[in-house]
This record gives structure tokens, sequence and C-alpha cells, in this order.
């Protein structure tokens, strides 16, 4: 739903469980009963963000790093077919945290589309559709609670222009400015703009929580990157047919691409999201003959538990995985992201992490940076040279 699709085959639709207290365990502490309320009182200060992990820790020398991995939301609209609360659910049941990439849209009612100005298109125009009332409301409760579960709020933009001359491929580093000044003020005036004056705040102040977010289609990163540099922004996930290595830099930020992984009864690889494995399966279409369910079901979580099984047994290079909430194909794409969810929080992976991207980049930022550029040497699939105590023994 509300998702555009790409024109061409590997290219994307848009786009651990513990005890608490130990590094990169879920640490329980309670929001304020009485938060402090922001601007119109769309969001608020509630404290401390719930369930984080314990502060990060450099890698000991010698020391086998943890395989993290990362599951993302782009858009993250619920429009009542059950899906933002159902992966909510798995996420605890399995002490998982995830990122959701808001879409802006989603807070704003039809009736004020024309308060949107998007770049190179006319005002209130949209690649996806707006959130009737009713969707609205449902979609700021499970953002709410998936911060209060410990999740990270991202951003999506707003109207996920992938094609012809209003496509954000064209946008300059000053038209991405206007898209994430208005993508925040989605956010943070839904009141206003809604009417919606007896629901809660939503519980942070976003222009703190926001330091990441994927572009529609994966596309225009390269003009993106220098205004995502000048707010501050820590990472960026709209890279396009990444490998499974560990990341680095572009324009100092992070950079997080989706992963080409192993495609089982093929020979070539497919990007690590639900559309990109859903192009190479039914072309395109989201309601092929039901007879092929099956089958596609299971290769796309072998795919998924593929790429996860050769980082986690070789270079242990986070292994990231983007999806939307949507019923193609009969909903096999989401039942088969849960069966990977389920198999890499097996619990006999100890040194597994089911993390967001925020928390990934605060554990890489406060590691030695001659243990990441030794990382960063390894190649996919590449186990290190004498084992990881050797390896990283001396990182000169």
């Amino acid at each position: 739903m509300g998702v555009g699709a790409a024109a061409a085959l590997g290219v994307a639709g848009c786009s651990a469980s513990g005890q608490d207290g130990g590094e990169g365990q879920r640490v329980k502490n309670a929001a304020p009963a009485r938060p402090k309320l922001i601007g119109d009182g769309s969001t608020a200060h509630y404290g401390k963000q719930p369930h984080q992990p314990g502060a990060p820790e450099r890698l000991e020398a010698g020391q086998t790093p943890p395989q993290f991995v990362i599951f993302s939301w782009d858009g993250a609209g619920e429009v009542g077919n059950g899906l933002f609360p159902r992966f909510r659910k798995l996420a605890k049941d399995h002490g998982a945290a995830m990122t959701f990439f808001l879409s802006g849209l989603y807070l704003l009612p039809e009736d004020k589309k024309r308060l949107y100005l998007p770049p190179n298109n006319r005002p209130g125009a949209s690649d996806i559709g707006y959130l009737s009332d009713a969707h609205i409301r449902e979609t700021l409760d499970n953002v709410r609670q998936a911060w209060f579960d410990g999740h990270e709020i991202g951003t999506h933009f707003n109207g996920h222009f992938c094609s012809g001359r209003g496509s954000v491929a064209h946008w300059t580093p000053a038209q991405w400015k206007s898209e994430i000044d208005q993508a925040m003020g989605f956010v943070t005036k839904w009141k206003t703009h809604t009417g919606l004056a007896d629901a809660d705040p939503l519980p942070f102040d976003y222009g703190k929580e926001l330091v990441g977010g994927r572009t529609p289609c994966l596309l225009g990163q390269e003009n993106l990157l220098p205004t995502a540099r000048e707010l501050g922004w820590r990472y960026d996930a709209s890279s396009p047919g990444g490998l499974q290595m560990w990341p680095r830099k572009k324009q100092g930020i992070w950079d997080f691409p989706l992963q080409q992984i192993p495609f089982p009864g093929h020979s070539f690889e497919v990007l690590s999201m639900d559309y990109n494995i859903l192009a190479n399966q039914s072309k395109n279409s989201t309601k092929a003959p039901p007879a092929n369910y099956p089958g596609w079901r299971k290769q796309a979580a072998e795919a998924y538990i593929s790429g996860f099984q050769r980082a986690y047994e070789t270079n242990r290079a986070p292994f990231f995985i983007g999806n939307h909430f949507e019923q193609w194909n009969g909903g096999i794409y989401m039942d088969a992201v849960e069966e990977a969810l389920k198999h890499v929080a097996d619990e006999r992976n100890k040194d597994v992490r089911l993390v967001s991207f925020r928390q990934f980049t605060d554990w890489l930022d406060v590691q030695d940076p001659g243990v990441v550029r030794k990382l960063q040497q390894l190649g996919v699939g590449q186990r290190p040279a004498g084992g990881w105590k050797s390896y990283l023994s001396a990182t000169a």
C-alpha cells in the first residue's frame, strides 16, 4: 500500500534478546507520566527512550564482532491490515529493535494536501496515497507505541516520486532541504492539520530523533547527503545494490545500503528488500497466480536466511533488510520476513543483535578506527585470516 514501484528488476520498490543490562541488550526504563509538550502538542519530551541497549563498548583486541541485523520499514503507515502491530509484537517477542522510516504525508489529511509543496511537482501531488482520518490515527498510535517499544523513527520523506521530471533523482540539495522541512512539519504539527486534539502526542522531539532516512526508490542520495550532513544526520540508508561488507562513510555520513544476497535457485543475487524479490518472481505484479505463492514464500525466506548465514559465518558484516507493510502476492513477503527474523533471533545465535540503524550507528561510532578499517577490508563471504583473534589482535 502506498509505495512506488521500480521500473526495472534489481532496483528497490521505494524504496538478540537477553537479560536487561549488558552492552547490546535492552534496558527497561519507564517514560515519565507527564510529558513536556512541544509546539502544538503533536510531539513531546518523554525523557530517555525506553528499552535501549546499554552504552556501546569498543571491541577488545581479538574479539569476534557481533552479528548486527537491522530490519527496517519504508512508509510505516497502518491502513487497517494489522501489519504494523503484527511486526511490533514480533519484535517484542524476540527482543528486537527496528527502524521505521515514516512518510510525512501519512500524518497529513488529504483535504489539507495543498499544504505539501513537492519539488518539481504540483502542490499536493504524491505518488503514494494520503491516508484516511481513521488510518492517520492508527498510524499515530503505532508510531507512538513503536518508540516506547524502543524502535527508531526515521523518515521516508513525503511524496515518493520515482519517475519523470519530478523524480527525487533530480532534486537539488536545496530541494531536499525543503522536502525534509515539510516532512518534519507534518510530523510535528499533525494536531494542527488533523484536529485530533484528543490524541496523545508522539513521545519524542523529532528534531533530535531524526538522524537518518531512506529515499524513495533508493534514488537521489548524492544530492541528499550534503543537506543531511548540514542537518547533523548520522547515516543514510538509500544506496541500492550494496554488498555484504562492513559499511563506509559517504560525505561524512555512514552509508547503509540494501545489500545483494543469495537468491536460491538463481545464479544472480537479489537486493534485500521485499519489492526486489517480488520483481524477480512475478515481474512487478503484486497479484500473481496463487499457485506460485508457497514456492515464492519459501524462496524469499531462504534468501533472507542465506544472506544472514553468509555474513554470520564469515565477515560478520551487518545485515540490512528493507520492507513495506504490504500484502503483495497474498502476503507471502510478510510471512517470509517473519520467518527470517525468527531464524535470526534463534537463541542459539548468542552474539546476534537485532538493532535499529541508530543503535548500530552508536556502536560504530565508538569503535577504534583501526578496527573498523580492518573490518572494512573483508570481502563478501570472506573469513578473517587466522580467525578473529588473530585478525583483530593488531590493527595498526
